[in-house]
Order: C-alpha cells, then sequence, then structure tokens
C-alpha cells in the first residue's frame, strides 16, 4: 500500500462542519493529524436558529479519537472571527473548506458571499506563509442548472469564478484553490431520496477527495470536480470551432447567424480553452482574418483542421529546404553566452565570456543557431504540402546533438529536410531535421518538433520512429537543483543571436497572442537548463556535452527565476526546469547526455563549500560509526537530508539506520527515505545547536518535511548534544 497522507501539524478550517459533509470533512481532517477548526451556526435546513450544539458534538468526536478540535459559532459573514479562532487556536491557516447547507433567502450572503468573506479574511495569512489550500463547494445544480433553484445555482456558479480567479492569483504563493460538486446523502435530501439511495451516496465518499486536495503534496489548481458514490470525475470548457460571419468593412446580420449556426454549434474537432489567453487568442486571429477579408469562413483551427488546408505529408515528408549559411566570429559565442545568463560574477563563466581566456570556448547550446536560419528565412513556406498560417506554428520540442565542440568562429552550412509530418489531432507535428556543416565535416544535428495549432485531422499517422523522444525522469527527489534569475532584459539580449520574432521583445505583439507582456524564448530556457547541467555535472567542459532533449510547455517571463532539476543516471542527467516563484514546469521530458571523463571516472558533484552542517555531518557519522548499531535498534528508519543555501540544495546526505550497522553517506540515498528533510544551512545550525526550536521552524516554513513526519521526532539520537561539542 502508499504512504498515507497525514496531516500532522496542519490546521484546517471546516465551515458547514456540524453534519453532512462538512462532518465527515472535520472527523477525516482530525483522524489524520490536523487541528481542526470545526464551524456551524447550528441552523435549522433553512437557515433560522443557532445553535452551539453540532459543532461541539463534532468536536467531542475528533478529540475521542485523538484528534485536536476547537467550535466556532459565527457566521461565514464574519469571517474574520473564523479565521482568528484559528490563529488563536493554533497559530496558522493551512486550508479551508467551505460547505454550507443552507437553502434559503440567505443563499447569496452565506454561499457566495460567506465564501468570499472567509477566503478574504485567511487570504493574507497564506500569502505571508506562502501555502494554502482552498476548496470551494458547488454543485451540479450550479454547473447544468436545476428546475427550481435559480437562486442556488447563480451563487453556485459564482463560486467556480470565484475559485478560478483564487487559482490564479494564489499560485505563486503556492495557494491552490480547488472546487467540487458533490452529491451525498445528507439531512437535506434525506426527505426526497430513498434510503437506500442515501445510504449508496455517504458523505464518507466524498471527503476522500477534500483530503487529497487540501495536502500539500498536491498540485492541482483551479479544477472542478464531481464527486459522489466512490466516482470522482474532472470537468473543463470545451469550445465548438466556430464561424467567422463578417467581412472587412462590412455589417454583420442575424441572417447570416442563422445560416451559419449548424456550423457555430458544431462540437467535431472542438477547443478546449484552459484559461483567457487561449480564448482571447482565438479573438485575436479571427481579427486577423477579417482585417486580410476571409470572413464568413470556418475560424483558423478549424480550416486547418481538413486536408483541405494544404497539409499533405505525402507531398512534405522528404522535402529539402534551401541549403543556408552562417558565419560568425567569437562576438556572436559570447553574445549568445550573455543571452542564456552567463555573467562575469562567476569566475568559471569567464571561458565563455572572454575571448583572451586560456580555454576561450563555444556553449554546446549555441549549435541551435546556425539551424535557425534554414527555418526563418522562409524555407518551410516553400516545402509543396506544408501551406498553413505561420501564425499558428508553435515550438514544441527541440533536440540538439553535437559531433565535436563548436568552433568559436567560422563559416558553417546547414542542410535541412521534412523528417516526418504528423496528425495530433489538434494539430500537426512538423519534424524538421537540420545537419550542420563545416566545410564536409558533421558538426551538429538538430531535431525541431513543430506544432501547428488546429491543422490535425488530415488522417496521417500520430507517431513516427524518425522522432527524438523525451524521457520521464526518475521518480525520486532531483539529486542536484540549479537556480538562476533570469534579467528583465533576457529575451532583449537572447533575439540578438538571430530569433526577431516580436513576440519576445513587443508588448503590443504580446498581447495579440494573449500575453500580458513579451515572454522568454524558449530556446532561451533550453540554453539555461544546459549549462546548469554543465557546471553541475562536467564542470564547464564543451568537450564532454553529446546531447539534448526537451519539450517546451509553459511560458517563461523575463524576470522570473529558472529552476533545474536533475536527476543522474550513469552519463545521462535527466532535467525539468521550472518558474521557481510559481512552480510552473517550463521544460519538460528533458535529458542532457554527456561524454564520459577523459580518464573514464564518474563525474563528482562539486563540493558545496562554505556548509557549517558539514561539521555537524561529520560528528554523525563519527557517531553511528561508534554507537551504529545501538541507534539502528532504536531509530530503524532512513533520514534524507536537503541542505539549502541561498534557496538552492547546495549538499544532500542520507543517514541510513535502518540497514546493518547503520552508515552516512553524502549524497541521494539510492532507494526510498522514510523521510526527507529540508532546511537551509544556517537554520539547520540553529536547530542543533537549540536556538531555534524545531517545531516552529516547521510551522514556519524553514524547515519542509516529506514522508513519514513522526519518524523526525527520532533524530533526537544522533542530534542531541550537538551544541556541547
Amino acid at each position: 500500500m502508499s504512504v498515507p497522507l497525514v496531516f500532522d501539524g496542519k490546521v484546517v478550517i471546516v465551515t458547514g462542519a456540524g453534519g453532512g459533509l462538512g462532518r465527515e470533512y472535520a472527523l477525516a481532517f482530525g483522524v489524520r493529524g490536523a487541528s481542526v477548526v470545526v464551524n456551524d451556526l447550528g441552523g435549522d435546513i433553512k437557515g433560522g436558529g443557532k445553535s452551539s450544539n453540532a459543532a461541539d458534538k463534532v468536536v467531542e468526536e475528533i478529540k475521542a479519537k485523538g484528534g485536536k478540535a476547537v467550535a466556532n459559532y459565527d457566521s461565514v459573514e464574519d469571517g474574520e472571527k473564523l479565521i482568528q479562532t484559528a490563529l488563536d487556536a493554533f497559530g496558522r491557516i493551512g486550508a479551508f473548506i467551505n460547505t454550507f447547507a443552507c437553502i434559503s433567502d440567505l443563499i447569496h450572503r452565506v454561499h457566495l458571499r460567506g465564501s468570499f468573506m472567509v477566503t478574504r479574511a485567511a487570504w493574507n495569512h497564506m500569502k505571508k506563509q506562502k501555502f494554502g489550500r482552498i476548496i470551494m463547494t458547488s454543485s451540479a445544480a450550479g454547473i447544468y442548472g436545476n428546475f427550481g433553484q435559480a437562486n442556488y445555482s447563480a451563487a453556485k456558479l459564482g463560486l467556480l469564478g470565484l475559485a478560478n480567479t483564487l487559482a490564479i492569483e494564489g499560485q505563486k504563493y503556492n495557494i491552490h484553490c480547488n472546487t467540487i460538486a458533490p452529491t451525498a446523502g445528507s439531512r437535506l435530501t434525506e426527505t426526497v431520496m430513498p434510503p437506500v439511495l442515501c445510504e449508496s451516496l455517504k458523505a464518507e465518499y466524498v471527503a476522500p477527495l477534500v483530503l487529497w486536495l487540501s495536502h500539500d503534496q498536491c498540485q492541482e489548481n483551479g479544477g472542478l470536480f464531481e464527486v459522489g458514490a466512490g466516482w470522482i470525475g474532472k470537468l473543463r470548457w470545451e469550445r465548438s470551432q466556430g464561424r467567422i460571419v463578417r467581412k472587412k468593412n462590412q455589417g454583420m446580420f442575424p441572417e447570416t447567424v442563422r445560416d451559419q449556426w449548424d456550423n457555430i454549434c458544431d462540437f467535431t474537432n472542438a477547443t478546449k480553452p484552459a484559461n483567457i489567453n487561449e480564448s482571447v487568442a482565438t479573438l485575436v486571429e479571427v481579427l486577423s482574418r477579417v482585417e486580410t477579408d476571409e470572413g464568413i469562413a470556418p475560424n483558423p483551427t478549424s480550416a486547418m483542421a481538413t486536408a483541405a488546408s494544404g497539409i499533405s505529408p505525402l507531398e512534405a515528408v522528404g522535402q529539402k529546404l534551401p541549403e543556408s549559411t552562417f558565419s560568425y566570429s567569437q562576438t556572436q559565442c559570447i553574445l549568445y553566452a550573455l543571452g542564456v545568463g552567463m555573467s562575469t560574477k562567476d569566475d568559471d563563466h569567464l571561458k565563455f565570456l572572454y575571448e583572451g581566456h586560456e580555454d576561450f570556448s563555444c556553449l554546446p547550446t549555441f549549435g541551435v543557431i546556425p539551424s535557425q536560419a534554414a527555418m526563418m528565412d522562409g524555407g518551410l513556406g516553400s516545402v509543396p504540402g506544408l501551406n498553413f498560417d505561420f501564425t499558428r506554428l508553435l515550438h514544441g520540442e527541440q533536440y540538439l546533438e553535437l559531433f565535436k565542440p563548436l568552433p568559436t568562429s567560422g563559416t558553417l552550412t546547414s542542410q535541412a529536410r521534412i523528417a516526418d509530418v504528423l496528425d495530433k489531432g489538434s494539430g500537426a507535428v512538423i519534424l524538421l531535421d537540420v545537419h550542420t556543416y563545416s566545410g564536409k565535416e558533421l558538426l551538429c544535428y538538430n531535431q525541431y518538433s513543430l506544432f501547428i495549432v488546429g491543422a490535425g485531422g488530415f488522417g496521417g499517422k500520430r507517431t513516427s520512429d524518425k522522432a527524438m523522444s523525451t524521457v520521464t525522469h526518475p521518480n525520486r527527489t532531483p539529486d542536484a537543483v540549479m537556480t538562476d534569475t533570469t534579467t528583465r532584459d533576457q529575451a532583449a539580449l537572447y533575439r540578438l543571436s538571430g530569433d526577431w520574432n516580436p513576440l519576445h521583445i513587443d508588448p503590443s505583439f504580446a498581447a495579440m497572442g494573449g500575453f500580458k507582456s513579451p515572454i522568454l524564448h524558449g530556446l532561451c530556457s533550453f540554453g539555461f537548463a544546459a549549462r546548469h547541467v554543465l557546471k553541475q555535472y562536467a564542470n564547464n567542459d564543451a568537450s564532454r556535452f553529446k546531447s539534448i532533449k526537451v519539450r517546451f510547455v509553459k511560458p517563461v517571463l523575463p524576470g522570473q527565476s529558472l529552476q533545474t532539476e536533475m536527476w543522474k543516471e550513469g552519463n545521462r542527467i535527466h532535467i525539468q526546469c521550472k518558474v521557481k516563484e510559481s512552480g510552473a514546469v517550463v521544460l519538460s521530458g528533458a535529458y542532457v547526455d554527456l561524454h564520459a571523463a577523459a580518464d573514464g571516472s564518474p563525474q563528482i558533484l562539486p563540493e558545496a563549500g562554505g556548509l557549517k552542517s558539514e561539521l555537524v555531518f561529520a560528528e554523525i557519522g563519527r557517531r553511528i560509526k561508534d554507537l551504529g548499531a545501538e541507534m539502528v535498534k532504536k531509530v530503524n528508519a532512513v533520514f534524507g537530508w536537503e541542505i539549502t543555501k541561498g534557496g538552492d540544495i547546495a549538499a544532500q546526505w542520507t543517514i541510513d539506520l535502518k540497514t546493518g550497522a547503520g552508515a552516512l553517506h553524502k549524497g541521494p540515498y539510492s532507494g526510498k527515505t522514510d523521510v526527507t528533510i529540508t532546511v537551509s544551512d544556517g537554520d539547520f545550525m540553529e536547530v542543533v545547536q537549540g536556538k531555534l526550536n524545531p517545531q516552529k521552524a516547521f510551522f514556519a516554513g524553514k524547515l519542509k518535511v516529506r514522508g513519514n513526519i513522526m519518524l523526525s521526532q527520532k533524530l533526537e539520537v544522533i542530534l542531541k548534544d550537538y551544541a556541547k561539542l
């Protein structure tokens, strides 16, 4: 069985917890270690009356099972009082679940405004602690409508709109908000449902979903779920391809709408917009088509989703693009290095930035630059069978392989051909192979995976053995993490290497694409991630670099921090790149392959240097050596430690007090640890010296624990008396 979810140290507020779903949530959280605030007015099913009995009874049930709970009898309209109860009793807020059962004229005040008031009261507390989980309770009546429930339906759908916006605004603070639409037997339904049906729709069949969405392991955000009877399903919006029903400089008439109605409502090849940017992007393109007088026609994605769009694999595959030439000097190598974040602040970057350095080198990922010319000089537009709208082209994936280190200057030629064309339904994928030569010598090979939005549906194959595949990273804690902050001018600097797309510099052009500001080039993030690997595992030796493969997932805004997580498996380094501020993954399924070191020995991780915790772990190693067998009997667990410095993981340690006579290893555990603790070097020293209480450090977010949190109490066996040494 998988590791159970626990909520030790978490504080959860459940509104409407005196009965039904709310009671079930409160009891479930209490059993799993959470401190629970049980809120209930104690009113009747019409919203009248007030009593403390309902909340008090649930509190007693939780305490009887060994849990912690306090009651609150305030109206949710007094959200500040409810939040203050949690702060007074437990000192913080982790999650709250809005669950109401009132069906009366107070509908909007209780359901919609009440949820808003509680959320507003908790919001700043969650922002400060950089953590929060919010669950809104909607209903099928709100999603689909129901006869005789106009006021209730309006309030419940309003909650979904509130939750969607909270999910967006809270993302960067690690505050996640999701919505559930439960179907469960309660005091409201027991008068209209047969007893057998009520029994099948127990509230306990809903609570597990609420617990998962409230857990810190759960990264779901902005989701809508129907749940009941032991079944859970996720909902999303769907939109037809639609029709443009006007022409430039002409009016729009109801008769045209009538005549195109079947097409407007046709959900064949429907799209699934996930955010407002995706929604607006289609309208921006519609305006473009109207301006070119392409009115009264399918929208762009619909037009290209048919064979008539001009996507013909039989014609395109194997076609060669015009040969391109790229001349460069050391200046372009240095400019590229600056474009992917290298700086003179780091001494080991100088070899890529100073032409007078004895080891002056060209970054390996500069290999994408000469190959771009083949695509950007209009070559794709000349290929038979590839007649598509270039404004719908997205860079999906990239593969680069070097056959020898790139020279720091020279004239290179690139030969490109269409390797394959795939039909993904919602779009077409073009695999473009580019081989780059210095004279007759092959230097590097690139494969561009280009996604044409809306161009699918032409009956082609979905996969290709010619595609360089992405690979999922190992299911364990990263072996190394490196973070760099991009500058506000990162995109402006990177574009000087040859990618002149105005999307990365012009705010008005970016807005047309649905972005609030210009975005960073995907290949710039690609360069950041590759040099992180090169530094971590190859000591910045460009000759060790063999190849890199990435999938571009989400855009990065200049000024955000790029965090590269790395897993070493032999000479392959699996990587995943995220925006540190939001946690959004920007590069996935990625890896870098390295050549073995010249002497054939494995690469040693660079020493973290300057970590005070090194002294503590040295002492722990001595104690294990002297008393290991005794410690194994007392502890019987494996502890993983991640020591951070400046927000990055600077060192990893494994304390194995489960195997043999115990052992201390520097580096991650090869198997699965029982508990992993992440803490900064400074906070670690304050904890072991008794200057910082571990519980306070945990509640303040300074000490993070994954796995069986109760085992962390056994660390006293190996950490005690350190301050006396």
